[in-house]
Parts: C-alpha cells; structure tokens; sequence
C-alpha cells in the first residue's frame, strides 16, 4: 500500500517532460529528442493506445463534441442543485462568520430560521447556471485538448500532456465563467440577503432594475480568478491521476478492467483532484459570495476586509463539498461517454516515433 502512496507521489502532475521520462526509467544519453517533431495528426493524439471497440462516433467529430457538452450539462446541473444546501451554509459562513460559526451551526441557524424549504433557496439559479457552465466546462475542454494537441504535435502532445490539459481547461473555464456569471450573482443574492428575493424570477429583475447588467457581471473577473486555477487542478489532476492509478495502484491494464471498474477509478481520482479544487480555489470563491452580496463593492476592497484568515473561514465545508462535486461530476460525465459509445481514450503512451528517437525500440 505504502509503496503505491510513494509511487504516486513520485509520479504527480506537474513533472516536467525530461524528469517525467527519467521517472519511467526511458530517459538516457538521448533523452531530448533530435530532429523535427512528428507532424500534428488529427485529433487522436491523446488516444495512442485506444481499445479497438464499436464507438457511435469519431474522436474528435462535432458529434463528439456535442455529446460531451451535454455529459457535462448533467454532470455539473444535477450535482451542483443535489447539493444547494450545503451551498447555502458554505455562501452564509463566509459573508456572516459572525452569525453562521461552523457548518453544523449553519445548518442549525437556517434550519431555525427558513425552515426545512429554506435550505434550497437559489435551486433554479444553480441548476441553469451550472448546466451551461457545464456544457462549456466540458464541451469546450474536449475541443481545446484537440485543437491544442494538433498544434502541438504527437510527440510534443506526450511529453507536455500536463501543460496540453491545464492549457485546455483553462481556455474552457473562461468561457464557461462567462455563461456561469449572471446565474452565481442571483444565487448569491438569494442565498445570503435575507428578504431581498426567493425565486429566480423575483431576484433577476429587481437586481437588473437596481444596478444593470452590472449586477449580473461585476463577478465575472472574481469567477474567473476563482474558476479557472479550480478548473485547471480538476482537469489536470484527474488525467494524471488516472494514469496514475493504473500504472502504479489497478492490479491490471485498463483494456482488461470492465466498465464498472474502470468508472470506480474514474471516481476515485476526480475525488483526490477535488480537494486539491477546494483549497486552491477557496480564497476567490469567499470574495465572490461577500462581491455579490454587496452593492458598489470591488474584489479588491472585498479582500482587503477579508483578510487572510477570513477569505479561508468554510474551507471544511467546501472540501467535503467540491471533493463529492468533482467526483460525482467525472463519474456522471465518464457514465455518458459510456451509454452514448463515446471514444474514452485509455492513458496516453509514448509514441513510437518518440521510442525510436529514445533508442527504445530496434
């Protein structure tokens, strides 16, 4: 078990190509390549080694892509409502440590106060914004993975796979932040001003009435501050982690593993990338919820009250809630890339061009 542990940890995320390749004992006297590179292919350069199976489309086809946007319309709408309610207590304990001390008091307080109906307050906001915010998290990762490891080419795609899904993810996040915004900026206000609104269709226009379009994206920048380093350790984090666990922990190669037991790993590493989301994020997720909260307020003014130690107060809750979010949300999504027979390319290996430049191969 212990040996597994050191091995992950050895084998983490962020390794550069040259101590990635030393790491799997490929590296020699010709570990950099010479040569020009392989020229891009199309967009199987992540699939090296796919499993010869019946797909009901072409990796990388816009029906491909389509199907992935709407894996990630369910993945992010559905868990990100199931668990508007420790939502609701995370927002409430940053924008009032004060009154909502603890997540238990939290719930106890909203209990007390709204009732048993108040603990989904903000519902409809969450599931329509995060379902768009999914449809892009998702959809547009898938095309900006392909699009980036066609510029990159087959052996650059391999040996900068890490900084290939950070690129990706980020690229999709900041499109995915703008369709999230003017959905999170009514959820906000419902959920932490007491009084102001109930229902979707009440807070919208009263916050358009009161501040413009203004209130609905004067968060966009915080989002993004917020969202994208998040996006980029979900999306990272899982990919290597998942090659991880089947180089060093899954007691066989992943084209022998079933369907379940491919999906358990699935859910696994989405939940280690989770808490790694949690922390990473947390700080600019507390500047949102007090920035929405408040009118007239900037980031910078809302951080600077903050405090180093306040822009950390639910950061438990938020661990037990985006580490479920995240592994839930890549489980959902690998589970409609398996009912739709979409391409799930295995983790990549080293091309064969590369081995030759290696010496790895006669």
């Amino acid at each position: 078990m212990f040996s597994s542990v050191a091995h992950l940890a050895r084998a983490n995320p962020f390794n550069a190509p040259h101590l990635q390749l030393v790491h799997d004992g490929l590296a020699g006297p010709r570990s950099c390549p010479s040569g020009p590179t392989a020229p891009p292919s199309r967009s199987r350069n992540l699939a090296a080694a796919a499993v010869e199976e019946e797909y009901s489309c072409e990796y990388g086809s816009g029906r491909f892509f389509i199907l992935c946007g709407l894996g990630g319309i369910i993945s992010c709408g559905t868990t990100h409502t199931a668990l508007v309610p420790l939502d609701l207590v995370k927002c409430r304990m940053q924008v009032d440590p004060q009154k909502y001390k603890g997540i238990f008091n939290g719930f106890s307080v909203t209990l007390k106060e709204d009732g048993v109906r108040g603990l989904a307050k903000g519902w409809a906001p969450t599931f329509i914004g995060y379902s768009l915010q999914g449809l892009c998290k998702f959809g547009f990762y898938e095309v900006f993975k392909v699009l980036y490891s066609n510029m990159l080419g087959e052996e650059n795609t391999y040996l900068w796979r890490t900084s290939l899904y950070l690129a990706a993810s980020a690229s999709a996040e900041f499109f995915a932040d703008i369709a999230l915004a003017p959905m999170e900026a009514t959820k906000v206000r419902i959920q932490t001003q007491p009084g102001y609104a109930n229902t979707l269709r009440d807070a919208a226009p009263k916050m358009y009435k009161e501040e413009g379009l203004n209130a609905f994206y004067k968060g966009v920048a915080p989002l993004w501050m917020r969202q994208i380093p998040y996006t980029m350790m979900k999306f990272a984090c899982f990919e290597r982690t998942v090659e991880a666990l089947y180089k060093f922990v899954v007691p066989k190669p992943r084209s022998e593993c079933t369907k379940s037991e491919q999906l358990v790993v699935t859910f696994v590493a989405g939940y280690i990338a989770g808490v790694f989301c949690a922390i990473v994020s947390h700080p600019a997720d507390s500047v949102v919820s007090v920035l929405n909260k408040e009118k007239g307020s900037t980031a910078s003014q809302v951080l600077k009250r903050l405090g180093f130690k306040g822009v950390w107060k639910g950061l438990f809750a938020r661990i037990i809630m985006i580490g479920t979010l995240t592994a839930l949300q890549w489980f959902i999504y690998d589970s409609v890339k398996v009912y739709f027979r979409l391409p799930r390319p295995p983790p990549p290996e080293m091309p064969e061009s590369l081995k030759k430049k290696l010496g790895l191969t006669q």
